[in-house]
């Protein structure tokens, strides 16, 4: 008899000054669930994990951004792990049949999710052009269930451990926002397939607090970090060109410079396939 479905899955959550939002979701997870606290200094995470002996926790001393999930994961003892934030949380059944999927494609290292967006259960639009990108469908063996895709939404997916630790997880050089594109294109290069399957759903209720500004220049920077450490120098160029063309753009590009030594000792661009098919997507738009 094999291993039950709930338990393969190990859900990670990280968390920095979470707040109400982090003890209003904690409820909502299963286990087995562990909670990275990056550096959190409201006194969130205690309360929301009163009362749950079955939530390990795991401090760190400051925020560490993204990697923090390199930490959770490298202390879950399951072969799949499940990412979420404080503000987001796996609909039931969703991370059985991610697991499933996982269990039964051995190629598969990544299920990305359909995402509904806020008490309206909106469907969040990435969501729609992961379905509609122009690679390959995916099929699970009775007929498509999704398509393969080259990226993923960090929240909202469940990863095969040992090829997330091989692939080294995320990178402080990016540190968060945008920090799914780097791996998905180390997993892609390493032979991997990442696959976005619409009957597996996540909830994710983002706070309006929080400043968009800012994590929209955190992308303009990532994003060229990223070209620098993996993609051809003239889409590392154009990125960059491209950053020009608007205030945030600029102020994206100059947070960027001083990470570049960083990123340039992290170079190493994606195998040819992988290139082609990200330029195919790209073209797509």
């Amino acid at each position: 008899m094999g291993i039950p479905l709930d338990d393969l899955v190990t859900t990670v959550v990280i968390t920095n000054g979470g707040g109400d939002m982090l003890g209003r979701t904690m409820p909502r997870h299963r286990a087995p669930l562990i909670v990275v606290d990056n550096g959190s200094t409201d006194g969130a995470v205690d309360a929301a994990v009163r009362g749950r002996d079955d939530v390990r926790v795991v401090r760190l001393p400051g925020n560490i951004g993204a990697v923090a999930r390199n930490v959770g994961v490298a202390a879950a003892r399951t072969p799949y792990v499940a990412f979420a934030d404080d503000d987001s949380w796996w609909a039931p059944g969703a991370l059985d049949r991610a697991a499933a999927i996982l269990r039964d494609h051995g190629d598969v290292a990544l299920v990305a999710a359909r995402i509904l967006v806020g008490p309206g259960n909106r469907p969040d639009p990435t969501c729609a052009r992961m379905l509609e990108s122009p690679l390959p469908a995916w099929h699970d063996g009775d007929g498509a269930a999704g398509r393969s895709v080259i990226g993923f939404i960090a929240c909202a997916t469940v990863v095969r451990r040992d090829a997330f630790l091989r692939a080294g997880g995320f990178d402080d050089v990016v540190f968060f926002a945008g920090e799914e594109e780097r791996l998905a294109l180390d997993l892609l290069s390493a032979g991997w397939r990442l696959v976005y399957v619409p009957d597996v759903v996540a909830h994710h209720d983002p706070q309006p607090a929080r400043d968009r500004r800012h994590r929209g220049r955190l992308i303009v920077r990532n994003s060229i970090l990223t070209a620098l450490m993996r993609r051809p120098w003239p889409v590392a160029l154009g990125r960059a060109r491209a950053a020009l063309g608007s205030a945030d753009g600029r102020a994206g590009l100059a947070a960027a410079l001083p990470r570049v030594v960083s990123g340039l000792r992290q170079r190493r661009p994606v195998a040819p396939h992988v290139e082609r098919a990200v330029a195919v997507v790209e073209r797509f738009g």
